[in-house]
């Protein structure tokens, strides 16, 4: 992977609802490591919506595994991972990479088997892409969010900008 293709997810998509679930199957997807914040749910919030709960159940019922990997401290990710009925790696320390090592081992698969689907480009997509991971990039639930989340928004702006320029020209060479 390129310098500059580093923190291009392969995959972007509004929201978990419109992951294609049926397609990641097709490419032996078996599980699913999640961002927290503006990812499930609202930024500081331990809040899950009906919808999202229900998306978990369908994700399981469909034989994924997933995790929550996030830079919250543990209550919070405990809790939110507890009503999801799903491990977790909280104070991952994102875009490290071995904090996704940690949560492919912990679910007992391959990274070729793995997706990791989060809001940010430079913590969720960088560190999934890093690790050898499937990045799936999902449209943030809020505008409310941490200000050094806000900061790193100004610079993923131009990194988008190219993306959504690469998926209007179909020569994005990412999507499988």
């Amino acid at each position: 992977m390129s310098t500059l293709n580093v923190f291009y997810p392969r995959m972007y998509v509004d929201s978990i609802m419109d992951i294609p679930l049926d397609k990641l199957k097709q490419m032996n997807i078996q599980t699913f490591i999640f961002d927290l914040d503006n990812t499930i749910t609202g930024w500081n919030s331990n809040e899950i919506t009906t919808e999202v709960s229900d998306w978990f159940k369908k994700i399981k019922e469909a034989g994924f595994k997933a995790c929550i990997l996030s830079n919250n401290g543990h209550l919070r990710v405990y809790q939110v991972a507890q009503d999801l009925g799903i491990p977790f790696i909280c104070r991952a320390k994102k875009p490290r990479r071995g904090a996704f090592n940690r949560a492919v081992s912990l679910m007992g698969v391959k990274p070729e088997q793995t997706a990791v689907i989060g809001d940010q480009i430079f913590t969720d997509i960088l560190g999934g892409n890093r690790a050898g991971l499937f990045t799936i990039l999902v449209v943030p639930i809020a505008k409310r969010e941490f200000m050094g989340t806000k900061v790193s928004r100004v610079m993923e702006y131009f990194v988008l900008r190219r993306l959504k320029k690469r998926l209007q020209t179909d020569s994005y060479p990412f999507v499988d």
